[in-house]
């Protein structure tokens, strides 16, 4: 929790610096100069809201009540002269400072609160928990909220953009319509958390974990890079994810339906034991790409699939369209439901998917 005594430190200097009275400042936040007097000397504090308009006010930034403070005129090292050596400082008279001593960082704790149309942007060193408190229209633009931990949160229509969420926790959470264009998320983890409308342009979501039960639908992950990102036991539905990184990511054991991975690269991912549905993945690059248990549905496969693999899975209304398949194995009990138009194969390819008993007629073998 912040120490009072030390707000009203601060509040007390940057007001003076400011060369305005207890009364001024009052006037200016629309309380009474009682209610200053009291901040000043550590008897209360005023709200985060109340804060930013101090921080306005007293021109300086809202990290300025959070962090340590300066040495306080009383507290300035205290110094006796010899009247035989002037120019020379006794030791002894010099009160020193312990080795060990450092500066106190304060952190926020705004837990169990009701935050509407705050603004923490820029706020720094926010590594104190959220918990269980309620969130709308906030805006949180640049700040580092890096290690912090949201759990039973309701978060709505709040802009995270640009600020750095990594290593985060977001647990039992409802996010909604919420910002996260540009925002750093490098190895966050959502359990049993509710997404829904939010937009991750740009984002860096790389080891992202999603996990417990999940469930993310209608939002936008546009150029966002979810490399080695983590998905389990979580659903996706109706989302963009154009243009994105997926390289090395896992999906196990996870539903997405109705999504665009149009341009996306799906280098190193798996897929085990889940469903992939009525998604779209036009342009997107498949190479070393494996599908093991899926259940794969109304899915159009163009372009090329090259080291991939298709194993045990369950086909239906599934086309591999004007495609070259290389080094791609099936291992299917029947491929026959599988349409291929156009489709171009090596030696190894063909040779699994006339195991598989798949329709040859449109497929033509590559020649060395």
């Amino acid at each position: 929790m912040l120490n009072t005594k030390i707000i009203g430190n601060k509040i007390t200097l940057a007001r003076k610096k400011m060369n305005v009275s207890q009364a001024q400042l009052a006037q200016r936040l629309f309380i009474s100069p009682q209610a200053v007097g009291k901040w000043e000397r550590g008897e209360s504090m005023p709200d985060i809201i109340t804060l930013n308009r101090l921080a306005a006010i007293l021109t300086v930034d809202l990290n300025y009540f959070s962090e340590g403070l300066e040495p306080m005129a009383d507290e300035i090292i205290s110094v006796e002269f010899s009247e035989k050596e002037p120019t020379e400082l006794k030791s002894s008279s010099i009160v020193q400072s312990s080795p060990e001593v450092k500066e106190k960082k304060l952190t926020w704790d705004m837990s169990d609160g009701n935050w509407v149309d705050a603004d923490f942007s820029g706020l720094k060193n926010l590594n104190e928990k959220f918990s269980s408190s309620n969130m709308q229209r906030c805006k949180f633009i640049g700040s580092n909220l890096s290690g912090l931990l949201l759990k039973n949160n309701h978060v709505d229509n709040c802009d995270f953009s640009s600020s750095d969420i990594s290593n985060s926790q977001f647990q039992n959470s409802h996010l909604v319509g919420n910002l996260f264009n540009d925002t750093l998320l490098k190895a966050a983890e959502f359990s049993k958390s509710y997404i829904k409308g939010c937009d991750f342009s740009d984002a860096n979501l790389t080891g992202v974990r999603l996990q417990k039960s999940s469930h993310v639908e209608s939002s936008g992950f546009s150029n966002s890079d979810i490399s080695s990102g983590h998905i389990q036991n979580s659903s996706l539905a109706s989302n963009i994810f154009n243009d994105c990184c997926l390289e090395e990511a896992e999906f196990l054991e996870s539903h997405i339906k109705g999504c665009d991975f149009s341009g996306s690269e799906f280098t190193g991912t798996k897929f085990k034991s889940g469903s992939f549905v009525d998604n779209t993945i036009e342009d997107a690059r498949w190479n070393r790409t494996s599908f093991i248990g899926i259940q794969l549905e109304d899915i159009i496969f163009e372009g090329s699939l090259e080291d991939c693999s298709f194993e045990n899975c369950t086909f239906k209304r599934v086309t591999f369209q004007n495609s070259t398949l290389i080094n791609t194995f099936f291992k299917n009990n029947s491929l026959k439901r599988i349409q291929f138009i156009g489709c171009k194969v090596d030696k190894i390819t063909y040779a699994f998917l006339k195991n598989g008993k798949a329709d040859m007629a449109d497929i033509t073998l590559l020649t060395p």
